[in-house]
């Protein structure tokens, strides 16, 4: 990775309209559904103590299984690390590719494969010309969120901006944030910046600081003003440098992806409590699943989580998989929730 010594910060709203074949383009929810999950596993840890006065109960831990996974071809099969999964109001999975600009959908064909289609009009470099004002390298997309209106957003992790798209009316723009109260947290190195984003029904922004040193920035959706900021760790861990990827919205909760931890965690966002972990451990460093790497870091940066299932996906950086070395494809998995009861 390489280290940049320079930042953006107060970049002022730009707005743009795709202008792909004349039209919105594809819409952003897609054509095929996801495949019926499949059974669902049990905890690994049993039972959990009761609230005690006003003492919150601890933080269940579970361990994660595959129920299924797909390898996911990209368009001419160039090298893709995904960065962010998103679920659309109708159940389509997105992701986007942290090597260049593109919003891509993932269409399964069948119980090991799913194929990348490209959207021809959203998050294209002729369209991101229109807000690039003062932008430095190449388009670093990460992470994906979605608000009640159909609204996504994406952050742009080298120039540590958030860019909105509305698919009802065309607009794109970049969101103007004062980032001064949590500058703090920043790293010298811009390739540590903004590397997930959920948007909750509480009308905030969740944006997730990487690393140096990991933190969960808050922004009011209205105002574009930061209002609060924490760490969470997984269960049993007390580094001060967490590292976190992706983060997801689903029923009142912010999910959170710990990749360093190989965890995910389930959080209160009103008390910064974690209600539950998620190990992954045993999927990431597995014969079956493993990929050969020679990073210093987790390699998971998607996450997508709904009332069956947490979806993962590796960000393999086009390392191959222990299994075929050749094969550099990454995979998508789905496991059944173990806090569900079947």
């Amino acid at each position: 990775m390489l280290a940049f010594l320079v930042w953006l910060a107060g970049c002022q709203a730009t707005v743009v309209s795709p202008t792909v074949g004349g039209s919105a383009g594809v819409p952003l929810a897609a054509t095929n559904p996801l495949p019926p999950p499949a059974r669902r596993s049990t905890p690994v840890v049993g039972g959990v103590s009761p609230v005690v006065g006003d003492q919150p109960a601890p933080a269940k831990s579970y361990r994660l299984q595959v129920a299924e996974h797909w390898l996911l071809n990209a368009p001419n099969g160039e090298r893709f690390d995904a960065s962010a999964l998103l679920r659309t109001g109708d159940g389509r999975l997105l992701t986007v590719n942290d090597k260049g600009p593109g919003l891509y959908r993932i269409e399964f064909r069948n119980d090991y494969e799913a194929d990348l289609i490209r959207d021809p009009a959203w998050f294209t470099p002729a369209q991101l010309s229109g807000i690039n004002a003062g932008k430095i390298a190449h388009w670093d997309l990460e992470g994906l969120g979605r608000d009640e209106a159909g609204r996504i957003y994406v952050c742009e992790e080298l120039n540590r901006w958030v860019i909105r798209a509305d698919p009802a009316t065309g607009r794109m723009e970049r969101l103007d944030i004062d980032w001064t109260p949590v500058r703090k947290w920043f790293s010298s190195d811009l390739n540590s910046s903004w590397e997930g984003i959920a948007v909750g029904t509480d009308g905030r922004l969740y944006l997730a600081n990487e690393r140096d040193v990991g933190r969960i920035v808050v922004v009011d959706q209205k105002t574009l003003r930061v209002v609060d900021d924490f760490q969470v760790l997984p269960v049993g861990v007390s580094a001060r440098n967490v590292h976190y990827s992706d983060l997801n919205w689903f029923e009142g909760q912010l999910w959170v992806l710990c990749r360093q931890s190989q965890r995910v965690v389930q959080v209160d966002p009103a008390t910064h409590r974690v209600v539950a972990d998620f190990d992954y451990n045993g999927i990431e460093f597995s014969a079956e699943y493993g990929y050969a790497t020679v990073l210093p870091y987790g390699q998971y940066e998607g996450l997508s989580v709904d009332a069956n299932s947490v979806w993962l996906v590796i960000d393999n950086n086009g390392s191959g998989r222990s299994l075929k070395r050749g094969d550099t494809r990454p995979t998508l998995f789905r496991c059944a929730r173990p806090d569900r009861t079947p």
